[in-house]
């Protein structure tokens, strides 16, 4: 795999494509906005860097840490015996002693010769010769001697100068120029070159103050050996001495770039270290020199993220443009778990890659930019199957748009709408493996949408005017509408008792969690609230609380804009969301050895990524769930099942159970009644039972016609109607045409007005009793035209007013709540049958309204036979 994924800005002038490069970062770098810790040729990192630590993770320990963990040696090897004895990462690293830094530091000078290296065998800080000066003082003393005393009266000596490796920027510690880090190196080396010193050159020469000769075998192999071999590791360095200019400033400008990521994966400095010495041994010009096969995996993903940050510097929007690709960074845009970079080179032709490269950008800058990459993938897909087809089918290979007819869109048309028929394989796509991907009706939907998008987007921006390419192209490509909407079914009984056995979840958590990064729990959660995937995976780590002595669930709605929504949960699950928060804390002790402060808390994903999360604040993410409920599912042989069907079942057990479409509508966090009934799949008997719990004033009021299940309102937008109808704690018992409020009547006292109902303030109206409504107010005006004299017909109407008002308030409050046409198609036929206390029983109103209509025909029967005509119902 090369790294060559920077194409050159000039293809006629490759010779400018370095230098100009390097005159970009050499601003860049110099900016007043660049940290000047990556400005030097060595770069020291302080301990304590929230973005390359080196120290051990250890409170206060000052070791550095070892083999790519973030341990030091001693407490690496006391954590693989803790984690033997099964002691937590959290606990052992409460418990670890802090230690202290190991070894002596080679940089340090003499506090006598600045020049000089200070002696490793000494913690006084001398060089070699005034440690022998200040041994021989001392001992040739009986009396206490001053040591600051001493130091003072000293005279320094010049140093033996720079170590002579290249890379070095060490002082030598003799003669032979090199530091004690190089010089053990050169004896393990073989000392090619065969340099050395005379013998007793100390007392011959360097005691007396005389310059000490130096001898070689072969200088030309020493100087060899010095110009290739690496610098010393140092902890919290980074050597770019010895790199060519490029790369030195591309190496620099992408450590700096990195910090500043929101999200940013680890770059361990031995690693960073290491690609330097890479790239100085094959002597490479820039990072996109490097041949990344024999790399090691780790540098290789650290390079590609380099190229990113590379292209966005290198390339401006037009150049990304004639490169063929393009970068959502360059738009301030990053769609959730997706790259910046969109490579568009696997459309054949320029003319067409640059059509799609305009319609993007136009999006990107609009101010409807998509939230998610869908939209991105769809249009690339089909301009890429439109340039595969045209490749093949197209005069001249498709690159000249002006030779392109009406019947060149119609033949793709006719050979996609084939491939999917047939289930035959794609010209271009392919899938993860490599294989081509199938064309299936919804991928032949997509295509077909996305090329009419980006045709006629440049129809109407005139970019396809200036091509040739002709308007009959562009309309012969017909829109394919919308997929169909199905609604999710609700798990099947075996099916929900499957994904809630104790043991098939055991497995889930067990196999296909190992890390126990919350599988389980997250998939609980969805059960037993109905919350969609994403809202329960994007859950904050302080999502519980009591409140009130009640065990409440707060999560955020982001797909209808509610945020910081609270519903009650269940004990269990306030136990089993109570245990992963502990989880999480423990995580972010084991990673920074350390407990969270209160703010971080806040801040921290209950269900976390362990993927370029150092701050614990990323969560989990959708694709990582399904794939792992997908392969569950698939080992359980439970067919087409996915998670979202648990919401489904949810909405549909809350309707069996007495609930509203508005309050599950409001529970479950949908926009719209249409909504609800989509993931609740209504019966009629579910119908007549939300009906019944829409209630009006009634005519015996002085409000005929307000809404009694909320606050009143002159105009009942559907919005105002789906707020005010979700108070239905009222108790009430049923009457003719109606129900009755007065709470003694409720509980089974006796009606202190003699059950005078339409001219009582506590009677109220159902959606269920319209129709009944309706017939009396014909009634009414059927007896008002049969009045003998205009007086009476006007005593009528004004006597009726009243109880057309409450119809009216009736009618607009279904109408707000998009119930009307239902309530018209319930036939209640004679509601008068309600009387009897066996209403407070909660049987169906389908069953009740059929057991009175059976009575009533017995009573006409019983009233015909006597020879007496049933008295009509009083107004």
């Amino acid at each position: 795999m090369s790294a060559k994924s920077l194409l050159p800005l000039y293809v006629d002038r490759p010779d400018r494509e370095g230098r100009d490069r390097l005159e970009i970062l050499t601003a860049l770098i110099g900016a007043p906005s660049f940290d000047p810790l990556f400005r030097e040729g060595i770069i020291r990192i302080p301990q304590g860097h929230p973005v390359y630590q080196w120290e051990c993770v250890v409170g206060a320990c000052e070791r550095v840490r070892s083999g790519g963990t973030d341990l030091c040696s001693v407490h690496l090897q006391q954590w693989g015996t803790a984690r033997k004895r099964g002691t937590t990462r959290a606990r052992f690293l409460a418990a670890a002693e802090p230690l202290a830094r190991e070894g002596y530091d080679r940089d340090v000078p003499c506090q006598i010769c600045p020049d000089r290296p200070a002696s490793l065998r000494t913690e006084l800080r001398l060089c070699r010769r005034h440690h022998y000066s200040w041994k021989r003082y001392s001992l040739n003393r009986a009396e206490l001697v001053d040591f600051e005393q001493w130091v003072a009266e000293q005279t320094p000596h010049e140093g033996d100068g720079k170590c002579r490796v290249v890379v070095c920027p060490s002082p030598a510690n003799s003669p032979l120029g090199l530091c004690s880090w190089h010089k053990h190196r050169y004896r393990r080396c073989g000392s090619p070159g065969g340099v050395g010193l005379p013998a007793n050159w100390w007392q011959s020469y360097e005691s007396q103050g005389r310059p000490v000769p130096v001898f070689y075998d072969d200088e030309a192999a020493f100087r060899a050996w010095c110009a290739s071999t690496p610098a010393a590791p140092r902890p919290g360095q980074v050597n770019l001495l010895g790199l060519r200019p490029l790369i030195r400033a591309e190496i620099q400008w992408t450590l700096f770039t990195h910090t500043q990521q929101q999200r940013h994966s680890r770059w361990d400095l031995g690693w960073i270290q290491k690609l330097v010495r890479l790239a100085r041994e094959r002597d490479a010009g820039s990072l996109t020199d490097l041949d990344l096969e024999d790399f090691p995996r780790f540098h290789t993903a650290i390079v590609k993220r380099m190229l990113h940050y590379l292209r966005l510097v290198y390339f401006t929007p037009a150049q990304t443009r004639q490169a063929g690709f393009i970068e959502t960074d360059h738009f301030g845009i990053r769609f959730p778990g997706r790259a910046s970079h969109v490579d568009l080179t696997a459309i054949a032709q320029q003319w067409l890659r640059n059509l799609l490269w305009d319609y993007l950008a136009g999006l990107m800058r609009s101010a409807h930019c998509p939230r998610t990459a869908m939209p991105i993938d769809a249009a690339r897909r089909g301009i890429t199957e439109l340039g595969a087809f045209l490749a093949v089918d197209a005069p001249a290979d498709g690159e000249d748009p002006a030779a392109l007819a009406s019947e060149h869109m119609q033949r793709f048309v006719a050979d996609q709408r084939h491939r999917a028929r047939e289930k035959l394989p794609s010209l271009v796509m392919k899938n993860a493996d490599g294989e081509l991907s199938k064309v299936s009706e919804y991928t032949r939907s997509v295509v077909f949408n996305s090329v009419r998008k980006v045709m006629r987007d440049a129809l109407e921006t005139g970019r396809a005017e200036p091509l040739g390419l002709g308007r009959e192209f562009i309309i012969a490509m017909p829109a394919a509408g919308g997929a169909p909407l199905r609604a999710r079914r609700p798990f099947p009984d075996e099916a929900a008792r499957a994904l809630a056995d104790e043991i098939n979840l055991a497995r889930l958590a067990d196999v296909y969690d190992p890390d126990d990064q919350g599988m389980r729990d997250a998939w609980e959660t969805i059960v037993l609230t109905g919350r969609r995937v994403n809202e329960v995976l994007k859950l904050r780590w302080d999502c519980i609380g009591r409140y009130g002595g009640l065990a409440m669930f707060w999560h955020d709605q982001t797909k209808v804009g509610n945020y910081d929504a609270a519903i009650r949960i269940p004990e269990r699950l306030y136990d089993i969301l109570a245990e992963r928060k502990r989880k999480t804390l423990d995580r972010f002790t084991a990673r920074h050895g350390r407990r969270p402060t209160g703010a971080e808390r806040a801040k921290l994903a209950l269900f976390s990524t362990t993927v370029r999360n150092p701050d614990g604040t990323t969560a989990l993410t959708y694709q990582w769930f399904h794939s792992r409920f997908r392969q569950w599912i698939a080992e359980l042989d439970l067919g087409q099942v996915v998670p979202h069907q648990a919401r489904h079942t949810l909405a549909t057990s809350l309707l069996r159970h007495g609930a509203t479409l508005t309050h599950i509508r409001r529970y479950l966090g949908q926009v719209s009644e249409k909504m609800a009934e989509h993931y609740v799949h209504l019966t009629q008997a579910d119908l007549d039972n939300v009906l019944q719990h829409v209630w009006v004033a009634g005519p015996g009021t002085a409000s005929p016609g307000q809404l009694l299940t909320g606050d009143a309102a002159s105009t009942l937008t559907r919005e105002q109607a789906q707020a005010l109808a979700i108070d239905l704690t009222r108790r009430s018992t049923p009457a003719e045409g109606g129900f009755c409020t007065f709470q003694p009547v409720v509980e089974g006292g006796a009606c202190p007005w003699n059950l005078d109902c339409h001219n009582c303030d506590k009677f109220v109206l159902s959606g269920a009793d319209l129709l009944y409504w309706r017939r009396k107010r014909e009634q009414w005006r059927l007896l008002a035209e049969g009045a003998p004299d205009d007086a009476t017909a006007d005593y009528l109407h004004q006597y009726f007013e009243p109880t057309t008002r409450a119809i009216d308030g009736l009618e607009k409050a279904l109408a707000g709540l998009g119930l009307l046409d239902d309530a018209l198609a319930l036939d209640l036929r004679k509601p008068q049958d309600y009387f009897h206390r066996v209403w407070s029983t909660a049987f169906r109103a389908a069953d009740l309204a059929d057991a009175g209509n059976d009575e009533q025909s017995e009573y006409s029967d019983t009233c015909t036979a006597d020879g007496d005509a049933p008295e009509q119902d009083p107004a």
